[in-house]
C-alpha cells in the first residue's frame, strides 16, 4: 500500500501514523489487539523501519497502543483499573491511588442546552445524554458529577439499567468511542445548599471543582464532565511527562 501524493508535504512517519490511527478508529484493529511489527509497516506502506518505528512510537506517547516486551504492541484496551490509574488524579495520603464507587446515579435524554453545545462542538437541536452520580471513598461522600454526552455517539445509553462505575471503558467497548486525553480545569468553589447535603459538609464549604472535557481520535469532544469534591485528606495529583 503507497502513500497518496497529497501528502507528500507531510513527514512520512506522520503519514504513517495517520493511517494506523484509521485502523484503530473504525475498528480494523481492535481493543487489546496485537498490531503490525515495524517490519510488516514498514513494507505494507514503503518507508524504512526507522519511519515505522517513529509513527508506532506516537501512537505509544499518545496512549492510543502498549508496548509489551516480549510480546509486540497492542491497541489500548480501557479496563476499570486502567482508567482509573490514567484519567483519575486523586490520592489519599500516603500516596495510594483513590478507587472511588458510584451511587445514586441518575440518567436522562434531554435537548442540549446552549452551554453544553458550545462545549461538545453539537448542533442546534442535538440531544445530550445527562448523567448525574455521588462518588464516594470508603462509604463516605467524596464528589458530586454531572456529566454530559452526545446522545448521537451513544445511543441508548440512557436506556441501561446501570450506569457502571467507570464509563470510558464502555465507551470503547460497547461503542467503539476511545478517550484519548482529558482536559481539567481546576478550581475552588463554596458548597451550595443541595451539594452540601450530599456532600454532608456545611453549605459553604470550600470544595475542589474539577471541570473536565475528554476528547476522542479526531480531537473530538466526547464528555463534559464537573465534579464538586469535598477532599478532606485526599489531594489532586498532575503528573507531567
Amino acid at each position: 500500500m503507497s502513500l497518496p501524493d497529497k501528502d507528500a508535504n507531510r513527514p512520512l512517519y506522520a503519514q504513517v501514523r495517520e493511517r494506523l490511527v484509521d485502523r484503530i478508529r473504525s475498528g480494523a484493529w481492535k481493543p487489546g489487539q496485537l498490531i503490525a511489527n515495524e517490519f510488516e509497516i514498514a513494507a505494507e506502506f514503503g518507508v524504512s523501519q526507522g519511519t515505522a518505528r517513529k509513527a508506532i512510537s506516537d501512537l505509544a506517547s499518545e496512549g492510543l497502543v502498549v508496548r509489551r516486551q516480549g510480546r509486540g504492541t497492542f491497541v489500548v484496551e480501557h479496563t476499570p483499573a486502567h482508567v482509573l490509574f490514567r484519567f483519575f488524579n486523586l490520592f489519599d495520603a500516603a500516596g495510594a491511588a483513590v478507587i472511588p464507587d458510584s451511587r445514586d446515579s441518575k440518567a436522562s435524554l434531554a435537548a442540549a442546552s446552549a452551554e453544553e453545545r458550545k462545549i461538545l462542538g453539537l448542533e442546534r437541536n442535538a440531544k445530550v445524554l445527562r448523567i448525574s452520580r455521588t462518588r464516594t471513598h470508603d462509604g463516605a461522600p467524596l464528589m458530586c458529577e454531572v456529566i454530559a454526552l452526545p446522545e448521537a455517539l451513544f445511543p441508548g445509553l440512557a436506556e441501561r439499567p446501570e450506569i457502571p462505575n467507570t464509563l470510558y471503558d464502555l465507551f470503547q467497548k460497547s461503542y467503539g468511542v476511545l478517550v484519548t486525553r482529558t482536559d481539567d480545569r481546576l478550581s475552588a468553589v463554596a458548597a451550595d445548599p443541595q451539594t452540601a447535603v450530599t456532600l454532608s459538609v456545611a453549605p459553604g464549604t470550600p470544595l475542589f471543582k474539577i471541570d473536565r472535557i475528554a476528547f476522542g481520535l479526531d480531537d473530538r469532544p466526547l464528555e463534559w464532565r464537573v465534579s464538586l469534591c469535598h477532599l478532606g485528606d485526599v489531594h489532586y495529583l498532575a503528573r507531567t511527562r
